[in-house]
């Protein structure tokens, strides 16, 4: 039995008892959802794209039609960018500042205006489903994520490939994780731990810090000078 408590705590989620006394889910109360075991908050990822200067409305939404995936409706205050694949391209490297890797959406979609209820509130049922949506393809911008986009197109037989697609929203798994693993380490001669694939599920991120570690490595050690002894800590 449950013991009556003077203290209750308000844990976000909608339920209903049913006659025969258990409890149903119905949902969140806000807009906290779960992709990949991390729990992200919807609002937190829109409130820093409104960070921007040039994003004057922006609504962030969970699509699981196909595969899950975060898709970002932006509308711009000027028409400064043209195309999904530089709004993509510049709104993903703005979020990877503030953000972890998993709440960076995999898709921008570029509206003129956000749909409102008669209310005035965002009326998230009238966004493009992700099927109807354009796939943004930013393609590798220097020598190291162009090395990593060829291996995944091979791997996962994939003809194109944005470095910001998340190896696990194209159909990757632990399986295909180790082989491309593999692959890199063979090509860029470095010891990368397979967790990096999970940690950095993007070219774009895994670019990034495979160039931090061949930038590490070519850092010359510091010999001893006269006068100077080494001492064990």
């Amino acid at each position: 039995p449950i013991l009556p408590s003077p203290t209750l705590y308000k844990t976000g989620d909608r339920a209903r008892y049913r006659p025969n006394g258990t409890i149903e889910f119905l949902g969140r109360l806000d807009q906290q959802v779960k992709l990949r075991g991390f729990r992200i908050e919807l609002g937190e990822i829109e409130a820093i794209l409104l960070q921007h200067p040039e994003v004057k409305a922006a609504a962030v939404v969970l699509h699981s039609s196909n595969h899950p995936q975060l898709v970002a409706y932006v509308v711009l205050k000027s028409s400064l960018w043209e195309g999904n694949e530089k709004v993509t391209s510049v709104l993903s490297d703005f979020l990877q500042t503030c953000l972890p890797d998993y709440m960076i959406p995999s898709r921008f979609l570029l509206l003129d205006a956000l749909p409102l209820l008669p209310n005035g509130k965002l009326n998230r049922r009238a966004l493009p489903v992700p099927d109807a949506l354009p796939r943004s393809i930013v393609p590798p911008r220097n020598p190291t994520e162009a090395s990593i986009a060829a291996i995944w197109t091979d791997v996962l037989k994939l003809e194109t490939v944005s470095i910001y697609d998340s190896l696990f929203e194209l159909g990757g798994h632990s399986l295909l994780a180790t082989r491309i693993n593999s692959r890199l380490r063979q090509t860029f001669q470095l010891d990368l731990p397979l967790r990096l694939m999970f940690e950095k599920p993007t070219i774009a991120a895994l670019a990034e810090r495979i160039t931090t570690m061949q930038l590490a490595r070519q850092q010359p050690s510091v010999p001893l000078t006269a006068g100077h002894k080494e001492i064990e800590l």
